[in-house]
């Protein structure tokens, strides 16, 4: 990777450890927690062929499981049960961490590191894996715009 590449696709990373950036912004987030969340995270791995988009996981407390969207693309739009949002709806503000590319920076790792400066999880796939993954009984069209 060239540093211009690595400097526009780490301006949302933080350079070492970890840090708790405002969803909404620059990215919104949905979190699944423990054995579940491992599981939504294979998933998408496997219906993405490898490439779900940024995709961070916690090794302690609820192991959490955080897939990184596209801003905007959470609110107002039905998610499965089990799945917790991070946006910037009016009236709330929400944190999500983000862990460094490198080095130390437990208990976050990257499950599928950032790929590239605009690439993020899939709103409408991610939704429909975690409809099935829960058995909840939605429908979603794969043409949505996020």
């Amino acid at each position: 990777m060239n540093t211009e590449n690595e400097r526009s696709t780490q301006h949302w990373l933080p350079k070492t450890g970890f840090q708790l950036r405002k969803a909404g912004v620059l990215f919104d987030a949905v979190r699944v927690d423990g054995d579940e969340g491992r599981r939504l995270a294979d998933m998408m791995d496997s219906i993405t062929a490898g490439d779900p988009g940024p995709i961070a996981t916690e090794s302690n407390g609820l192991r959490a499981v955080y897939f990184y969207l596209p801003p905007g693309s959470t609110a107002n739009r039905v998610w499965a049960p089990g799945v917790t949002r991070f946006n910037s709806v009016s009236g709330t503000v929400s944190y999500v961490p983000v862990p460094a590319l490198g080095g130390e920076t437990w208990p976050l790792f990257w499950y599928c590191p950032p790929s590239h400066p605009e690439r993020f999880v899939h709103p409408a796939i991610l939704r429909n894996a975690a409809a099935a993954l829960f058995g909840h009984p939605m429908s979603f069209g794969m043409g949505e715009t996020c």
